[in-house]
């Protein structure tokens, strides 16, 4: 794996984010992993920041919400679908995804929130900040269609503090 910087890649995970992308969070020894088509890649307070959104009602929030890392794997080469699919329908509080589906975990330097193998880029970022969505200050449109059960998301925002290539 090499390290590679953060503006070389922005263009790439934008472009793969609508068709799912592994965050991975771990907490007092679990690690969970799930399906994110949907974030924001920029620069805010003068650091890159990926932002993360995450429904309160999933397992990983409870996860994310006690860590101070989470990291983002992109499979940009179409590889991973039925494992994508599999993180994107099923919830860490029934299944073990990573056993499940034979995952491989590697260490980072930069946190101690692994990164899923077999994706070509991996961003590690460091919590920055979160924000609960708050339903009265959200448009009617995107809160009845987005929002039928009042689930609301979480943001959290990542400052990108190393991105790896495989």
């Amino acid at each position: 794996m090499e390290k590679v910087d953060f503006n070389q890649v922005l263009n790439n995970y934008n472009e793969v984010l609508p068709k799912g992308v592994f965050l991975t969070t771990k907490n007092n020894g679990e690690i969970n992993t799930m399906t994110m088509g949907w974030g924001t890649a920029g620069f805010i307070w003068n650091q890159n920041i990926l932002m993360a959104p995450v429904r309160k009602s999933r397992h990983t929030h409870k996860l994310i919400e006690n860590s101070k890392y989470f990291t983002v794997s992109v499979p940009l080469n179409g590889q991973l679908k039925k494992e994508l699919q599999f993180c994107g329908t099923k919830s860490g509080r029934d299944y073990n995804k990573i056993e499940e589906l034979n995952l491989e975990l590697a260490e980072v330097e930069e946190s101690e929130v692994p990164i899923i193998k077999g994706n070509d880029l991996h961003f590690i970022c460091k919590i920055k900040y979160q924000q609960d969505m708050l339903k009265e200050n959200l448009d009617q449109d995107v809160l009845e269609k987005m929002y039928p059960d009042k689930d609301m998301h979480t943001f959290y925002y990542g400052e990108v503090a190393a991105v790896y290539r495989e």
